[in-house]
């Protein structure tokens, strides 16, 4: 074990690391300034069971009604060998072969594997790798493939839905998703994620081809998304371009491997093990997990409601310390540089003399207290 890994091993404790996925990866890009977030990321640490031990309430999930709509409409797509999906592919990517060949790598291996993901992997990157080179005949769809990707110097299988190899040997990944296209508009929070999400699958391939010589751009980073069309369940494809996605994605995840830095901010021996007992409950007081948390740098914005089971307690953290992205995104952009709603007041009101890059916005917060006082007097 590297000097690296024994000491995420020690913030972690007895649990086992929690494997990454392209949607964790994906939430990464969602609040890149969060270290507590990396660390407890690159530990594999879950996040879900600490809030569990804090008390802390559950976001928001799918309904099983949501999600066996999405299983029965990626299905649907992907039946008879892709028989929907390859004149949707043909028409997005303009491809002109008569014929399309299709491999499902959901079906290799069996029940009784003990790796069935390692397996698949293998299977992928074999099959990849031989369509790459010219060995083989390339396969136009790869339905259900696995890749890997290098995150915090741990390999993150990822499985996409599926990769479409072009005629003229270029890779594009293909993302369906259940959301629904209205006259040709998605929604744009729903595709931003979608594309994120897809950005890890774009990383992971092309990590895959240049550590076997061959160049990144044999890898697209125009991504096709396949969606149900307007209020039916008819399949319509729309190519994306996700070259922002992948350039934030990699950025993070070359943040992730500045690890060492953020590791030698913490106290000697800091650790986040719950402690389970013999009936595999945590035992650790949650006084003690709540001092952990506290050395670490959080970064809370509300947006991390819908990605992150801590984001309750940091949100706490950050009313209680009177800090300004408790008030949420806008007004934390508009005082920029300003941390603590206590030196937004001292400026506004003049006890606090602002330096020269605050000039600007003690004004705008002087002019805002005017007008609240003489509102407060008109109602009076």
């Amino acid at each position: 074990m590297s000097s690296l890994d024994a000491r995420l091993s020690v913030l972690r404790g007895a649990a086992p690391p929690l494997p990454h996925n392209a949607r964790t990866l994906a939430a990464l890009t969602a609040n890149p300034s969060c270290d507590r977030r990396s660390l407890l990321d690159a530990a594999g640490i879950d996040k879900s069971a600490l809030a569990a031990h804090l008390g802390l309430p559950r976001p928001l999930t799918k309904s099983q009604l949501a999600l066996d709509y999405g299983l029965a409409f990626e299905r649907q797509v992907t039946d008879q060998g892709g028989a929907a999906l390859v004149p949707l592919l043909r028409q997005s990517l303009s491809l002109t072969l008569p014929e399309a060949s299709y491999k499902d790598v959901n079906s290799v291996g069996s029940d009784d594997d003990r790796s069935p993901l390692r397996l698949r992997h293998t299977h992928t990157r074999a099959l990849i790798l031989s369509a790459a080179h010219g060995r083989s005949k390339p396969y136009t769809l790869v339905d259900h493939p696995v890749l890997s990707l290098s995150v915090a110097g741990h390999r993150a299988f990822l499985e996409p839905d599926v990769l479409a190899f072009h005629h003229e040997g270029i890779f594009h990944v293909v993302e369906i998703k259940s959301f629904p296209v209205i006259h040709g508009q998605p929604d744009p929070t729903k595709a931003t994620a979608a594309l994120t999400q897809a950005a890890a699958y774009v990383l992971a391939l092309r990590e895959l081809l240049t550590g076997d010589g061959l160049p990144a751009d044999r890898v697209s980073d125009t991504v096709i998304l396949i969606n149900p069309r307007n209020f039916t369940r008819h399949p319509t494809a729309t190519p994306y371009n996700a070259s922002q996605q992948v350039k934030h994605l990699s950025r993070h995840l070359a943040r992730l491997r500045r690890l060492p830095e953020l590791l030698d901010t913490l106290p000697p021996g800091t650790t986040f093990d719950l402690a389970p007992g013999p009936d595999s409950r945590p035992t650790r007081p949650h006084s003690e997990l709540l001092a952990a948390l506290a050395t670490t740098r959080p970064h809370y914005t509300p947006g991390c409601r819908h990605h992150c089971h801590l984001a309750p307690h940091c949100r706490t953290e950050a009313r209680n310390q009177g800090r300004t992205e408790a008030l949420g995104t806008t007004v934390r952009d508009d005082l920029a540089g300003i941390d603590t709603i206590t030196t937004a007041l001292a400026l506004a009101d003049g006890h606090l003399h602002p330096s020269q890059d605050q000039e600007g916005i003690a004004q705008a917060l002087r002019h805002a207290q005017r007008i609240h006082t003489a509102l407060q007097r008109g109602h009076a």
